[in-house]
């Protein structure tokens, strides 16, 4: 697998790897929308905490990033200016990527989440070269599973305990499983996608 870029633009988005000065944006935009995202973000509760910790978070998945273990991104609007939500592309299975997503309240029903996921449908599979992409929702979580049904995704099966609950409880809620396959692309919504991606350099890659 190549590793993913640093920084893909598309028509309203700016996805990039996180900076650890960002810090402040990113609490600002988590703590504004915690009553939308705690039934289904564990991590959410530990929101309000010292900007130190959300600091430390950020130098986490920067040098995750750079050491090519985990790809979170910070979801920005196009002049960069306000944090919209994160996402990432995460490693599971062997030729597998998973893309994971959250938009904040104030920006919700705008077709971001989607937006975003479309992007990284397409890099994942023409820059990345990998096999499968696979998107995780709660069974209850309508908007979230909303997402993959608009790529052009299929549901594959709902498996039972497999995450976490909204307090951190391990492995008490059961997930939808939508995947989609190298060869689907081409035939999907996501392959309309418009973007630009960029490594660490500025060098654009697609």
């Amino acid at each position: 697998m190549t590793d993913p870029p640093y920084r893909i633009d598309t028509e309203r988005l700016v996805l990039r790897c996180w900076d650890p000065a960002e810090a402040p944006k990113l609490a600002a935009a988590v703590e504004a929308s915690l009553d939308h995202l705690r039934p289904w973000m564990p991590w959410a509760h530990a929101y309000p905490q010292p900007i130190a910790e959300t600091v430390a978070l950020l130098r986490t998945f920067r040098g995750r990033f750079d050491l090519g273990k985990d790809f979170a991104y910070g979801i920005f609007s196009r002049d960069e200016s306000e944090v919209v939500g994160g996402t990432g592309l995460h490693r599971r299975d062997e030729g597998s990527l998973e893309i994971g997503y959250w938009i904040r309240t104030d920006q919700a029903g705008r077709g971001l989440g989607t937006e975003a996921a479309a992007a990284l449908t397409r890099v994942a599979f023409e820059l990345c070269g990998i096999e499968r992409v696979d998107i995780r929702c709660e069974p209850d979580n309508v908007a979230s599973r909303a997402i993959p049904r608009k790529l052009g995704y299929t549901e594959e099966a709902t498996l039972r305990r497999r995450l976490h609950g909204p307090t951190g409880d391990p492995r008490r809620r059961d997930a939808v499983m939508y995947s989609m396959f190298a060869e689907e692309l081409a035939g999907s919504p996501a392959s309309g996608a418009q973007l630009q991606a960029f490594d660490a350099l500025g060098t654009r890659l697609l």
